[in-house]
Parts: structure tokens; C-alpha cells; sequence
């Protein structure tokens, strides 16, 4: 697993570094909107937690496909795409991580900050795999999160000071901070995929060199 530094430095060589560009303003654009629907729930008690899973794998399908070269930063369909790929799953999965860290925060807060680092990846496990079900989905980021949970917080800790800076600029520049938050998390969970051998979007070829490997020795 490479470090959060060079994650980072990934994240600004795939946005570019001209921060008025068609690279960060299409991705600024998409998260201006998320947010905005985001805030037009919240006010109501059963949207957010119905329609935060949907919002994120939205914003997950899109910044993975960015980060893997599949999309140009104007192909705003890719959100669409997202939700598309099963929407149950991803529904149930946004309302089962929402409980299951609100009672472990309830309990004990520290248990509660564990299980949603542990379920941070559903969604991503869930945009690359749509056959899962919910739990399953849920199952696996706890996996694919053991030992790497630390890093996760740090990486998400390392943009605090750009959020500042951000907020200072009427607010507007905390768009810029999440777009470049999002590139990086996406960056960090194809990190983890790669450094999982086990993982069902590893190549399969991986294998048949082990076998190779195997017959050699």
C-alpha cells in the first residue's frame, strides 16, 4: 500500500493543476450538486438516511471511473450510472451503515468511529460488485479495511487544513477540497484493491502465475 502522500500526489496529477480547468470545475459542479440535494433533505428525518447511499454511490462511480481512466471530468452521466447498478443494495447498505454506527456510537462513541471506517468502502465494493447484496457489501469493506483503517483517518485528517483555507474563501473553496478529498479516496481504494490479491476485481491471472511460480520451485 503506498503512502497518503503519494496518494495525494496521484489525486493532483489525475485533477490537474490549473483549478479553474474542466478537470476540477466538472467535478466541482458535481459535488455543488450532491450537496445541494443533500442539504435539501436534511431537514426531513427518513431522506437523508434513504437517499445519503444514493447520493454517494453516485459520487463513488464517478471518481473511481475518473481515477481509472475510464471517464473525461464532463462525463457527469457517470453518476447516473451509478445509482443505476442496484439501487436496492445500495439503499439498504446506506441505511444498515447508518444504524449500525449510530448504536456503536451510542454505546461507546470510540466503537462507533471503528465501524464507519470499517464500512467505508461499501459503496466502492458495491459500484465495482452490484451482484452483492447489502451485507455482503458491508462485509467485505470490513475486510478489505482491516489494518488499513489508520490511514484512512489520516488521509482524511490530512485535508483539515485545506478545508480551513476553503472555508476562509466564503465557503466556496471547501468544493475544491472535496473534490480533491473524493479523487483521493478513490485513488486510496483502488491502492487497497491492488494490495488485496484476494479481492474479486484482482486480475485472474494472478493465479495462474502463482501456479507457475509453484512449478518452477
Amino acid at each position: 500500500m503506498i503512502s497518503n502522500f503519494e496518494i495525494r500526489a496521484r489525486a493532483r496529477e489525475i485533477l490537474g493543476k490549473n483549478i479553474f480547468k474542466g478537470s476540477w470545475l466538472y467535478p466541482v459542479l458535481i459535488v455543488f450538486i450532491i450537496g445541494a440535494i443533500n442539504g435539501a433533505v436534511a431537514a426531513t428525518y427518513v431522506g437523508p438516511i434513504i437517499v445519503t447511499g444514493i447520493l454517494t454511490i453516485a459520487s463513488v462511480n464517478y471518481f473511481v471511473s475518473l481515477v481509472r481512466g475510464q471517464i473525461t471530468p464532463d462525463a457527469i452521466g457517470a453518476t447516473v450510472d451509478g445509482v443505476k447498478k442496484n439501487i436496492t443494495a445500495t439503499i439498504i447498505a446506506g441505511v444498515l451503515q447508518t444504524v449500525f454506527v449510530t448504536l456503536g456510537t451510542i454505546l461507546f462513541i470510540i466503537p462507533g468511529i471503528i465501524l464507519a471506517y470499517s464500512f467505508s468502502m461499501v459503496f466502492y465494493v458495491l459500484n465495482d460488485h452490484p451482484e452483492m447484496s447489502a451485507m455482503e457489501a458491508l462485509k467485505e469493506s470490513m475486510r478489505l479495511m482491516k489494518g488499513h483503517k489508520m490511514q484512512f483517518f489520516c488521509l482524511g485528517l490530512s485535508f483539515i487544513g485545506w478545508s480551513i483555507v476553503g472555508a476562509l474563501c466564503l465557503g466556496v473553496g471547501t468544493l475544491w477540497v472535496s473534490v480533491y478529498s473524493s479523487t483521493a479516496s478513490a485513488v486510496f481504494y483502488e491502492e487497497l484493491v491492488a494490495a488485496d490479491r484476494g479481492y474479486f476485481t484482482v486480475s485472474e491471472e494472478a493465479p495462474a502465475e502463482e501456479a507457475r511460480e509453484e512449478e518452477t520451485l
